[in-house]
């Protein structure tokens, strides 16, 4: 009797952390943003692009944050977390037909509590020279 191991299968993995985040955020946005914008009205082309154009534009920035932003230190990546949350919280507001004091009013709130809680998370998993912490 011959005892050989079958040979292992093969499985090719799809790694959906680098795209499917920002990919999933942007659909929602771009869902979101015409929803606002449509003030209880039918939908039109406009409004359709709008979300189209958002939608991308966000994912698009979620995605290069998350691909580059490692190259910045922790210092300036969170502050740029926290722009991006309030342009895009700010930019929903301003959909709303709300002032533009009170879009970017709640815009800087929301990147003031984005930008802390980001650098508090940078600086409790790194070390002092920027890299993951061992654990």
């Amino acid at each position: 009797m011959a005892a050989h191991a079958a040979a292992p299968a093969r499985r090719r993995q799809v790694a959906t952390h680098g795209w499917g985040l920002p990919v999933v955020l942007g659909i929602c946005y771009g869902l979101y943003a015409p929803t606002v914008a449509r003030h209880g009205e039918g939908t039109s082309w406009g409004q359709f692009w709008l979300g189209v154009i958002s939608g991308a534009a966000l994912a698009v920035a979620v995605y290069a944050l998350r691909r580059h932003g490692r190259r910045l230190p922790r210092e300036l990546r969170a502050p740029a977390w926290g722009a991006l949350a309030g342009i895009a919280t700010g930019f929903l507001v301003s959909l709303a037909d709300r002032s533009v004091f009170s879009s970017s009013m709640l815009g800087l709130v929301v990147a003031g509590a984005t930008t802390a809680f980001a650098f508090y998370a940078f600086y409790t998993h790194e070390d002092a020279r920027g890299r993951p912490a061992p654990y």
